[in-house]
């Protein structure tokens, strides 16, 4: 369980900040970067829900990211236990929520028209704010990916966060009347 006592430390007035193994890390790294962008795209999703009716499939997608900022904070090393003491918990995505998130993918799709052209972001609000917490879920996910380029990511990670995005693309044609209601692409209609 997660105990915090105080809200400010001091220990970041130094630029750095703490990660889980207790190793310190500048505010500006790729891995804090990262997870930052988890943390944006929470919040993204946190106002998306204000302007649905059926949340607990959303409430359900930022618990898990809440994981995926924890796992992030995990420096790789701790993949396998080193740094921490026998039977101490590490927290990481494990491929059952990516699972469950494909899963999500394939139900919202069955309710959805057919794709004709791309979509645009719009159309109602609750669909407005989806889309907005999909393209954050994307900065985030570009976010890991630099982050993988040059230090260990857990794969599940990556794979969760590359599977989100889709689904908020579906669930925000589903906000748009199952996607009748959708803003699409016209291309070159403005020339």
């Amino acid at each position: 369980m997660v105990k915090l006592n105080k809200i400010y430390t001091r220990t970041g007035d130094d630029g750095t900040t703490g990660l889980v193994d207790g190793s310190r890390s500048p505010k500006h790294a790729a891995r804090i970067e990262a997870i930052g962008a988890v943390d944006e795209a929470n919040s993204a999703l946190g106002l998306a829900i204000l302007a649905l009716d059926e949340v607990d499939d959303l409430r359900r997608v930022q618990n898990d990211l809440f994981d995926l900022g924890a796992d992030l904070a995990t420096p790789k090393g701790a993949l396998d236990g080193e740094g921490f003491e026998p039977g101490e918990m590490v927290l990481r995505v494990v491929p059952a929520q990516v699972d469950w998130v494909e899963q999500a993918i394939d139900t919202a799709k069955e309710q959805l028209e057919p794709l004709t052209s791309f979509v645009l972001p719009g159309g109602g609000e609750a669909a407005a704010r989806l889309h907005v917490a999909r393209a954050t879920v994307r900065r985030a996910e570009r976010a890991m990916t630099a982050l993988a380029s040059h230090e260990p990511v857990n794969p599940a990670a990556l794979h969760y966060i590359n599977r989100l995005s889709d689904l908020l693309f579906c669930l925000a044609r589903l906000a748009n009347d199952g996607g009748k209601t959708d803003v699409t692409w016209v291309p070159g209609a403005n020339r």
